[in-house]
């Protein structure tokens, strides 16, 4: 004998001032409950990792002015390009770099930006290394 014996097949208590509650409702008290909402969002957004913008030696940065004077003299023809360059963060210091190819179509002096026929637009002072393809 149980200790449960005189209550087991007794029928389901019914309240007779309160509407039994919607199994939706029953189902949400039961659901996880995230106390801490965005926080799983910003231990990703910390823990991405940004790279450092390097300086140029005045070598590199006297061999990067030759080849964009290059490029400014054959712009006519459309050279093709590949160029890397950085990409700051937008939500941290930092960023990437980024290399992109393709054909030089514009280069603004004015703006200092470098377009190519893709439309992609380079701004020149992030550009680390530009390699002049098929010359």
């Amino acid at each position: 004998m149980s200790k449960y014996s005189g209550i087991i097949d007794l029928p389901h208590h019914r309240s007779e001032n309160h509407s039994p509650m919607p199994p939706l409702s029953r189902a949400a008290q039961f659901a996880p409950f995230a106390a801490l909402t965005g926080f799983d969002a910003e231990i990703g957004e910390t823990a991405r990792l940004t790279d450092t913008r390097l300086s140029l030696s005045a070598e590199q940065n006297d061999n990067l002015n030759d080849t964009i004077a290059l490029l400014i003299s054959r712009i006519k023809q459309r050279p093709l390009v590949s160029i890397t360059f950085f990409v700051p963060d937008l939500k941290k210091s930092g960023g990437r770099y980024e290399t992109v190819s393709g054909n030089a179509r514009v280069i603004d002096e004015v703006n200092r930006t470098m377009i190519l026929t893709d439309g992609k637009t380079i701004e020149m002072d992030m550009i680390f290394s530009i390699e002049v393809i098929g010359s």
